[in-house]
């Protein structure tokens, strides 16, 4: 069954990540930088001090009490949450080791084009929001579908099955990304580095790890405490673990890339090299660097979800009543996520003897004996903190955060996909079946289980894109519309949303 399912993922993973497939998704970053002026760059002070600048003031920060409605603060970290995950640690290792060092240089690109797709993506979300049955915020790529591109002629139809299509690879990729490609990593690295002799030794299911399949309990039950309780509770949990793993998690990597300070300038320069001129174990030329190429966007993605629209549906239940604003969170939220935390992946993996032939070597594309993508990290953490394996458990520890919260993040995209398609009052079944597919990742092979997340992102990515590409002249109008009279202090009506009675009661409480 395994060979089976390991055969058409592979087909349709192909399909999904082509040419085609990684050319929508750069082209449309460029295609909203351009249209937006390079806002990622020209506004940068601008969105700065809207988001980190504005960090720890009470509109940022305070929590309301309004049913499914969190603050810009929570949205953003249960965004994080979804996003910072095996992908920031496992992912970028991955991505060294088929695409070379080189692969590092393309995930900036992505992620610099990304913060423009997904500043679109949460703009749109804001401004195509709606109120579910249950009187809460619901938004995401299948509203603005339905409600935006829908309005075009012709459009009605097409953009209705796009919205259903999307929600149902939406919930596919929550099973994928969300619960099997994380549990999967959660549980290698844990088992590598905290190993249980007379449990790990007794071998049950064709040989699948007691250990793992305890491991793979433990996690159904918390994400089950966690998780029915909505987006409040997750949003809750979110602000209070997310801040404290990402600067822990920096902060590991800077003692780490410190130690080896010789070898940063090395590692930069093997990086920006390789994105051209990759290593022989990449096949070399042209063919290396689409091989380096494909694999930095692909985890880039896989990191940041910039394109797929998924962070849409959290931000979406924010209580910020600027489009633009909630934006410039989402330009944060990849910056945050790519160029700070894969970027200490990277480095942490280069300077750790990567370049000399420590636990990777970036000549030939060889790790150590003993490790394996999803371990590499923490070997290179153990190198510096080698006392008592303290490096690996270190990693191991931030892996379950990072990849447990991305589990709570996406059982929320998952919900409002369910949603959208069977009703807020059914969206019980899904959080079951959800926190089901977490056993699966605890007993599959690694490979196929990043391999399932990858196809999953992708589909998803198809339907979101043509919307954004597709509504890209409202994206302008409504970042015109802010910068006049944000910025340009013109005296002009905001565009808050596509709904008069919502635009309405946004404008009662929109601040200055």
């Amino acid at each position: 069954m395994l060979d089976f399912i390991t055969k058409v993922n592979s087909s349709v993973n192909g399909f999904v990540w082509g040419y085609v497939g990684l050319a929508l998704l750069i082209g449309t970053g460029i295609l909203m930088t351009v249209l937006t002026k390079f806002f990622q760059v020209g506004r940068l002070g601008h969105w700065w001090k809207e988001t980190i600048g504005r960090l720890f003031t009470k509109k940022v920060m305070r929590h309301t009490k309004e049913k499914g409605v969190i603050s810009p603060f929570q949205a953003l970290c249960t965004a994080l949450a979804a996003t910072v995950g095996t992908g920031n640690i496992a992912g970028v290792a991955a991505a060294i080791c088929v695409g070379g060092a080189g692969a590092v240089f393309w995930m900036w690109v992505a992620a610099f084009f990304g913060m423009m797709t997904n500043f679109s993506e949460n703009a749109l979300g804001i401004y195509f929001r709606r109120r579910n049955e249950a009187g809460e915020w619901s938004g995401g790529a299948m509203y603005y579908l339905e409600d935006g591109l829908g309005t075009k002629k012709g459009m009605k139809g097409v953009s209705k099955v796009l919205a259903i299509l999307f929600s149902f690879f939406a919930m596919l990729a929550a099973f994928g990304i969300g619960s099997m490609g994380q549990v999967n990593k959660i549980v290698a690295n844990v088992a590598a580095a905290f190993d249980v002799k007379a449990i790990s030794s007794i071998e049950v299911m064709g040989g699948v790890s007691l250990y793992n399949i305890l491991l793979g309990v433990v996690i159904m039950a918390l994400t089950a405490v966690i998780t029915i309780g909505g987006v409040k509770r997750i949003a809750n949990v979110a602000e209070k673990i997310v801040p404290f793993m990402v600067v822990l998690f920096v902060a590991g990597s800077l003692v780490i890339i410190g130690v080896h300070y010789k070898a940063i300038i090395p590692a930069f320069k093997a990086i920006f090299v390789n994105a051209f001129s990759p290593e022989a174990f990449v096949g070399g030329g042209i063919g290396g660097v689409i091989v380096a190429m494909t694999n930095g966007f692909k985890r880039g993605v896989f990191s940041n979800e910039a394109g797929l629209g998924s962070s849409v549906m959290v931000h979406s239940n924010s209580n910020e009543r600027e489009p633009v604003r909630q934006g410039m969170w989402g330009i944060f939220e990849v910056f945050a996520d790519t160029m700070v935390v894969c970027t200490m992946t990277a480095l942490v993996v280069l300077t750790s003897g990567g370049l000399n032939g420590g636990v990777f070597n970036a000549q030939t594309g060889e790790i150590a004996a003993g490790f394996t993508d999803a371990t590499l990290v923490g070997g290179a953490f153990n190198q510096v903190f080698s006392w008592g394996n303290i490096g690996q458990k270190f990693i191991a520890i931030a892996m379950f955060l990072f990849a447990f919260t991305t589990v709570l993040g996406w059982s929320h995209y998952g919900s409002k996909a369910w949603e959208y398609v069977f009703g807020a009052k059914s969206v019980k079944v899904f959080k079951v079946i959800h926190v089901c597919t977490i056993m699966f990742g605890a007993v599959m092979t690694s490979s196929l289980a990043w391999d399932i997340s990858d196809t999953f992102n992708g589909m998803m990515m198809f339907p979101n894109l043509i919307a954004v590409v597709a509504l890209s002249p409202l994206v302008m109008k409504i970042v015109q519309n802010y910068v006049d009279r944000k910025l340009k202090k013109k005296d002009v009506k905001p565009m808050l949303s596509y709904d008069p009675a919502i635009q309405a009661e946004m404008e009662k409480g929109l601040d200055d």
